[in-house]
């Protein structure tokens, strides 16, 4: 048998996966992430708890698997994307706590860019939009805020990386400081045209070059682990960002295919080949995992609260003791009886960009139960996700492909079924569950099994993606635009503009 070491670094939990080369799980090995919350709107991880978990979930899914770290075939590495880590490059060690992708404590810095034109060309450059969501601002306030940084930054005493660099810095003992295009495509510093760090934004936000990762694509040679970590030198042979991995691990390589990971946040991403296209409808463009040279890409919608809304009715509410019993709660009910719950706790993602937007609950009456409210938080994921695919949908057919013909879906939520059904009824296409929906670590495995010869190509790995169940539309279309009428009515409320 053939094994790949897939680490899946997520935001609220670490996990190491070892595959066989069927993409079958062998063993899984999990830790909770401690979230740090400094301020109102600041998000933080512990760079040293990242690693620390990391390197302790690896070593227990081979104690697992029943396997040696020599009968490990190659690594792969999927992480949280824009999360600023900055460390110094002789002691290795973080400068400051790493700043979370929810963190919003860049967006003065955002205004100051808008305000300088620079909307546009930062759009044209990296795809994406202005916001505190990517990690050039990020990078940015720890340079302006941590006591001398920006003179060790000059005298190249700094290094900075999404999580996948720091991870990598670690298990090579230093020796690559390295990411892959799809995690540099989210920095807001990264040229995807190009495939190279650009110039003009490093210097608009002050960074020096010397900061920066090299860059590699996503299936690529990108050092080996030290063996006294895991007991064998595993070679390091692919990397992705989560969203973009769980795209590859969906096999979706072609253009108009496209996915939605249901975690903490939602994110919605539809293969654009090697069109880069600028939405015309909130989305942003991002570099899709690329096995060679050839850019690829894919239009991309970001929810920033999905699976988190049911951890805060869990903790904030007290509405029940574990987040699996919000579906029997959900289904006590016909339906939410009127109630919208708008999660913008963070402020709203696409297609909306409303930084200011605060979570709403309405159409509340003295008949409302928890139950409602429930049905409403788990419907909020579902119309945000619609919102979306509708935008995205409106870019393809602008840009004279097909509109979507159905959605793959995978994340811990895409296992409740009331929420899936709910969500082909208001897209009024197929929902689709694959078997497999550990789609993200499956997707860099799938990377580095193609970089160590594992896999032929693509098409062997398309040949592996098996169906669980098809979720088919139920309700009339002239229903389901009426509830999203009623969901664009409730997000008008949640805006403060």
């Amino acid at each position: 048998m053939t094994y790949i070491l897939a680490l899946d670094q997520g935001t609220s939990s670490t996990r190491s996966i070892v595959f066989d080369k069927e993409g079958n799980i062998v063993a899984l090995a999990q830790k909770e992430l401690t979230q740090i919350y400094p301020e109102s709107g600041w998000v933080e991880h512990d760079p040293v708890e990242i690693w620390q978990t990391q390197l302790a979930t690896a070593r227990e899914a081979i104690a697992k698997a029943g396997l040696r770290a020599a009968d490990i075939h190659a690594l792969g590495i999927t992480n949280q994307r824009e999360t600023t880590v900055v460390w110094n490059r002789k002691t290795g060690k973080p400068i400051h706590n790493a700043i979370v992708w929810q963190d919003r404590r860049a967006e003065p810095t955002c205004a100051e860019l808008r305000a300088k034109g620079l909307e546009s060309i930062i759009q044209d450059k990296t795809g994406l939009r202005i916001d505190a969501y990517f990690s050039a601002t990020k990078l940015k306030w720890i340079l302006d805020h941590v006591p001398q940084a920006r003179e060790q930054a000059k005298k190249g005493e700094l290094a900075f990386g999404t999580v996948d660099s720091w991870l990598i810095w670690q298990l090579t003992g230093g020796q690559k400081h390295v990411t892959d295009v799809s995690n540099a495509s989210r920095t807001m510093l990264f040229n995807v045209h190009s495939n190279e760090w650009d110039a003009e934004l490093m210097q608009a936000l002050d960074i020096n070059p010397a900061m920066m990762p090299a860059v590699l694509p996503s299936s690529a040679e990108f050092g080996a682990v030290q063996a006294e970590l895991l007991g064998h030198a595993i070679p390091i042979c692919g990397v992705a960002g989560d969203q973009q991995s769980a795209l590859f691990g969906q096999a979706c390589f072609t253009e108009g295919m496209a996915k939605n990971t249901y975690g903490t946040g939602c994110f919605m991403l539809m293969h654009t080949g090697t069109k880069f296209r600028i939405s015309k409808n909130g989305l942003v463009t991002t570099s899709a995992a690329q096995t060679g040279p050839q850019t690829e890409y894919a239009m991309e919608g970001s929810v920033f609260v999905a699976g988190a809304v049911v951890q805060w009715m869990r903790d904030g509410l007290n509405a029940f003791k574990k987040s699996s019993e919000i579906e029997a709660l959900a289904q006590s009910v016909p339906d939410s009886g009127g109630v919208m719950l708008v999660p913008a706790f963070t402020g709203l993602g696409a297609p909306y960009w409303k930084p200011d937007a605060r979570g709403t609950i309405t159409g509340l009456t003295r008949g409302s139960t928890m139950a409602h409210i429930a049905r409403a938080a788990l419907d909020s994921i579902a119309y945000q996700s619609a919102a979306l695919l509708q935008a995205m949908s409106r870019d393809a057919v602008a840009a004279g492909a097909k509109p979507l013909a159905e959605l793959r879906v995978d994340g811990g939520a895409c296992v409740n079924d009331l929420l899936m059904q709910f969500q082909a009824d208001l897209l009024g296409i197929p929902v689709v569950r694959p078997t497999m929906v550990e789609t993200t670590a499956l997707g860099a495995a799938y990377l580095a099994g193609l970089t160590s010869g594992i896999y032929r190509d693509q098409a062997e790995l398309s040949a592996l993606w098996q169906v669980e169940r098809r979720f088919t539309p139920q309700l009339p279309a002239g229903r389901a635009e009426e509830l999203m009428a009623n969901w664009e009515h409730a997000v008008r409320q949640a805006c403060t503009d």
